[in-house]
């Protein structure tokens, strides 16, 4: 009984607010605070962290683990330089919504075939249909830009706010930024009401028990996919937010070591937590940049570090992080 009772008010909206609002504070301020290119940085952190929410509804909520997650990300981003190329469109609104239709389209096509089998058997499936997405992109040149690539401008925002007349680094650290910002919040709160509702408690319930699930009346197939479908939508979102920061779209992003590094990230922050793909995605990305001005070898000291992870950090940093606070309670009583 105490334990649920804890359970409640670990999850009350209100203690929620009251850690999530200066986060969300600190936030909105660092363009302010911190130079243009660190901003910028934290824009990609924010940016991976809805993919990596995304993802995480499969692997620490359903219990797939995707490698191909590569693949929406990818497909976000190529609607949004192909509404670029052929459409000549500029609103990011327009891009967003693009990205939200053409990720439904291929994650509803994916996920009724991947949702078909678990384990080993859903991760290389997934993984082998992001190849061939890779494959297409790559040999269609003369469509995607192939190893080229295909060139993003900087978007107008509401119609309004457009990066056309200034400095193109002054409006992504802080016009497009704040808008990344307004975006991961949304996304953010609303992955914790899909979680913490019916069918993320039926999620939950097929992971630790599918034979139970299915005993009491889950259709197991049927939220696999709307898991996937909702998980693949979330990574497209990200994959539209991340063009224009970078510019440029290529085939890369479709690659399988893309799909790697969103599971890296989310083993990395802890992905049995809800907070855990979030602090991983951000933490991730400023390792993995300073990892290449460190060395060329970049690749090995990421590799190294997932390994000492793995070993001495198993439920990664925010669950380490909440082990910790809880033993130190346990030690400060009396």
């Amino acid at each position: 009984m105490k334990a649920n009772l804890s359970a409640l008010r670990a999850r009350s909206p209100l203690k929620i607010v009251i850690w999530a609002v200066p986060i969300a504070v600190l936030l909105a301020v660092a363009p302010y605070v911190i130079d243009p290119y660190q901003t910028i940085l934290l824009g990609y952190g924010l940016v991976m962290a809805i993919a990596v929410l995304g993802f995480n509804l499969l692997l620490g909520y359903t219990g797939l683990l995707s490698f191909g997650h590569s693949a929406y990300f990818g497909v976000g981003a190529y609607a949004v330089a192909f509404m670029v190329k052929y459409l000549h469109t500029q609103s990011m609104e327009l891009f967003l919504l693009g990205a939200i239709v053409a990720s439904v389209l291929v994650t509803t096509l994916f996920g009724y075939v991947c949702v078909r089998y678990t384990r080993i058997f859903f991760s290389i499936l997934t993984l082998a249909l992001s190849q061939v997405l890779w494959s297409l992109a790559f040999k269609f040149f003369w469509v995607t830009g192939g190893t080229d690539g295909l060139r993003v401008p900087t978007p107008k925002l509401l119609g309004v706010v457009t990066g056309e007349h200034e400095d193109k680094i002054l409006f992504l650290s802080h016009g497009y930024y704040h808008y990344v910002l307004v975006v991961f919040i949304l996304c953010v709160a609303l992955m914790w009401l899909i979680v913490h509702s019916p069918f993320g408690k039926a999620l939950q319930a097929i992971r630790d028990n599918e034979t139970r699930a299915r005993f009491v009346g889950i259709q197991i197939r049927r939220y696999r996919l709307v898991a996937f479908l909702v998980s693949g939508v979330f990574t497209g979102i990200a994959g539209a937010l991340w063009v224009p920061l970078n510019g440029l779209t290529t085939p890369d992003i479709l690659y399988w070591p893309f799909s790697g590094e969103i599971v890296f990230m989310a083993v990395l922050g802890g992905f049995r937590n809800f907070t855990g793909p979030i602090v991983g995605a951000v933490v991730f990305n400023y390792l993995k940049t300073y990892a290449v001005g460190f060395t060329v070898y970049w690749q090995a000291l990421l590799g190294l570090v997932l390994v000492v992870l793995v070993v001495v950090l198993p439920t990664g940093i925010v669950g380490t992080a909440r082990l910790l606070v809880a033993a130190a309670r346990r030690r400060s009583q009396p």
